[in-house]
């Protein structure tokens, strides 16, 4: 399952990501955390220390050796530099399995019984003559090019506002998870989700975050409806995690809160729909093709798309 985290800045969706990640882990089951954000917070939110976090390889900076892998001898893809971020596999690329032994993964680190990718954060280089999107980019290849099986989760820590919808990416997750404030800015970023999302079969569950009483609770569902899922308080346990200590326990409010988006999640397993998943990629991919790749890259891009590939889904057991 592919899950993002997503909010307005400070809702506190990277805090909400990790306490998912580590609920994930302590029930022992295969979890890659990627760090999407241009604020790169996640690897510290799961325990890493300052120098270890940041040490973790940044994808942004390794997308030709991530091209040329995923490329693998597929026809249709010229070279490596052909490829964009939103170019879909087709017979001889290589795909990916949830923390598999491959060169994408190597570049994560193991933390507390999960895979750690990060995307990297703005550098030097970087200011004034790049977006945020060309390391986003590293994360919509990896999507488009994981097979996911049963019970293996990818939880993605998105940037904030409604960024995620600068490209195909959105279309990538099985559940986004809107982390949101009882006020209006939170709930503002449900409303254009909501809108983005309409047209493409988005699932999208709204988190409430800082929720104080039932006054919060009665306001989220009043501009958020049936799509609030559920809610958490405020947390002594979360705290000490922001202070690097790990003593104490998580509420039992905070705890079944987590327990709600599990079982969310996994609701949406029997709903995967591989092929609409892969139609979906090409039509972003076209659309990117026709708007900007083909001549920044001086190559029809449209012809990467191999029509008959299918993906070869995995089964339980």
């Amino acid at each position: 399952m592919k899950v993002a985290f997503v909010g307005k800045g400070g809702s506190g969706k990277t805090t909400l990501s990790s306490l998912f990640v580590r609920h994930l882990a302590a029930r022992g089951l295969p979890v890659v955390a990627i760090d999407a954000d241009i604020n790169q917070h996640l690897g510290a939110a799961l325990g890493l220390d300052d120098e270890t976090a940041a040490a973790v390889p940044a994808l942004g900076d390794r997308l030709p050796e991530i091209k040329e892998y995923l490329r693998g001898d597929n026809p249709r893809i010229s070279s490596a530099s052909a490829m964009v971020k939103t170019t879909p596999p087709g017979a001889g690329s290589r795909l990916l399995r949830v923390r598999g032994d491959d060169p994408v993964h190597a570049l994560g680190v193991d933390v507390g019984g999960v895979r750690l990718l990060a995307t990297g954060p703005f550098n030097d280089d970087d200011l004034g003559v790049a977006c945020y999107h060309s390391k986003t980019g590293a994360v919509e290849l990896y999507l488009n090019h994981l097979v996911d099986g049963p019970a293996e989760y990818v939880v993605v820590d998105m940037t904030a506002g409604a960024d995620t919808f600068a490209s195909g990416l959105f279309t990538r997750f099985d559940l986004m998870f809107l982390v949101a404030e009882p006020t209006r800015k939170g709930v503002g970023v449900y409303r254009q989700y909501t809108e983005y999302a309409r047209d493409y079969e988005v699932a999208i569950a709204v988190v409430g975050n800082k929720v104080q009483g039932e006054a919060d609770v009665a306001y989220l569902r009043e501009h958020v409806g049936d799509d609030l899922l559920t809610w958490l308080g405020q947390s002594a346990a979360v705290r000490a995690l922001e202070q690097g200590r790990d003593d104490a326990e998580l509420e039992a409010s905070n705890k079944a809160a987590l327990d709600a988006m599990l079982a969310a999640v996994d609701a949406r397993e029997p709903e995967r729909d591989w092929d609409r998943y892969r139609r979906q990629a090409v039509e972003f991919h076209i659309k990117n093709a026709r708007s900007w790749a083909n001549r920044a890259v001086g190559e029809d891009l449209e012809a990467q798309v191999d029509h008959g590939f299918r993906f070869p889904v995995p089964v339980p057991g």
